[in-house]
């Protein structure tokens, strides 16, 4: 027991001031207990934090989805179409093409006005003061507004039937822009490559754990893609990337042919072998010597970098030897009897034949 302290008089306190002490005593050891929990409770915080943050997904950000990352920025680059409007001078108020340098030039104004990496409201504020200077308008009031840009559209080039750009809208995929391209073109090959812009680097970098960049240029199996409907194929597109369709392979046939010229392979798996060829060709001249005929086909390992294949055309039609296959980048050559220089040059001058018809074709 607590021994009851007595007042500098040395008599006893009153009761009432008894009474007191003890509830001060009791809240103060209340507070005491309160504070010793918190102090408890805030020496935990700290490692259940270290537990939280060692937790495989702490810290990492998601990959936004591109349809959520629309082309946001208004920022002017080379080549936009800008819709400018100017309130009452409507010789100004048209649309213009950012140059390749990144200006514009407007009518009436001497020098173009930079515009490249401005927004559009930094653009109207620029032809404003250009004109004020200009003493052409007192208050002008201009309005600037990115009609097209690349950095909102995805470019489709290569072995599609309308190649061009396409406004970005939502999400959009690789068959997504193929099908605005109007499908694939007949000499379309096998593979799509797609080269990515600023902002799906940006976006594509965001979940990566690592500091390595996501790769700039990937490709995409066409014939897996169109005959699977694999969607991990079917990549998403973001603005500013470009898809480039490759072309399958060109084969060649020259010489005593009813029509020689260069042929082109539906894809790059197609077996195209020597009597398709031919067929292709419209058949042989009647001058043509068909023991003599030739494949030249590209070969690194021999000394010239290529391989002349001879063929017996008159057995292969027969059935009594077999057919041939022919690659992409093949020569099929068909000598013909009526010149003897082109059948003693024999290579070279399929070659030369060949080479001019490439050159048509370009």
């Amino acid at each position: 027991m607590l021994a009851r302290k007595t007042n500098c008089s040395g008599s006893p306190p009153p009761p009432a001031l008894g009474r007191n002490l003890s509830v001060a005593l009791h809240a103060l050891l209340a507070v005491a207990a309160f504070g010793m929990f918190a102090l408890l409770r805030g020496q935990d915080a700290p490692s259940a934090r270290q537990e939280n943050s060692t937790r495989p997904d702490a810290g990492v950000l998601k990959p936004v989805p591109n349809f959520e990352v629309t082309a946001k920025e208004d920022f002017i680059s080379p080549d936009d179409l800008l819709e400018v409007y100017v309130v009452d001078v409507a010789e100004i108020s048209r649309e213009y093409r950012v140059s390749p340098g990144g200006s514009i030039t407007v009518p009436l104004l001497n020098d173009p006005i930079p515009a490249t990496g401005l927004v559009p409201a930094q653009l109207a504020q620029a032809i404003g003061e250009r004109l004020r200077a200009a003493g052409m308008v007192t208050n002008p009031q201009v309005t600037v507004a990115i009609k097209e840009s690349r950095l909102r559209c995805v470019a489709v080039t290569g072995a599609v039937s309308r190649p061009q750009l396409y406004p970005f809208s939502g999400r959009t995929t690789l068959l997504d822009v193929i099908s605005q391209a109007g499908g694939l073109a007949d000499e379309a090959g096998t593979t799509a490559v797609i080269t990515r812009g600023d902002l799906a680097m940006r976006v594509l970098s965001r979940g990566r754990r690592d500091e390595t960049e996501p790769p700039r240029v990937v490709t995409a199996d066409l014939k897996r893609l169109l005959e699977t409907g694999d969607s991990e194929l079917n990549l998403d597109l973001y603005p500013g990337d470009r898809v480039t369709v490759q072309r399958a392979g060109v084969f060649y046939v020259v010489g005593a042919v009813n029509r020689p010229g260069g042929f082109t392979l539906k894809n790059d798996r197609e077996e195209m072998t020597v009597l398709k060829a031919l067929a292709l060709a419209e058949d042989l001249k009647p001058t043509a010597i068909r023991n003599k005929a030739m494949i030249l086909r590209k070969n690194t390992r021999m000394p010239e970098g290529r391989e002349e294949i001879a063929l017996n055309l008159q057995r292969i039609l027969a059935g009594r030897a077999p057919d041939q296959p022919v690659k992409a980048d093949d020569i099929l050559f068909v000598p013909d009897s009526s010149s003897k220089r082109a059948m003693r040059r024999g290579a070279e001058a399929a070659i030369q034949i060949a080479t001019g018809v490439i050159i048509w074709r370009r």
